[in-house]
């Protein structure tokens, strides 16, 4: 998938464990881990918002678009 998710690396930065941020942000630690583990499919704004209040950064500090490089032989 071409969007990547990088919140491990602000909680890293910021010091904060998985249980620490689900317990800010009011979302159940495995749907947390859904998230940082990029099997999410779709992340609400408000949750997306409280994360980033959370961790006090921008969405782009979490979520990261890769172009896939494809294979044409």
């Amino acid at each position: 998938m071409p969007i990547v998710v990088n919140l491990d690396v602000m909680m890293a930065r910021r010091k904060m464990t998985l249980n620490q941020l689900a317990g800010e942000v009011g979302l159940t630690l495995a749907n947390l881990s859904i998230l940082k583990n990029s099997h999410a499919k779709a992340v609400r704004f408000s949750t997306l918002e409280a994360i980033c209040r959370a961790l006090d950064c921008q969405p782009g500090d979490i979520l990261e678009f890769r172009k896939e490089v494809t294979d044409r032989a």
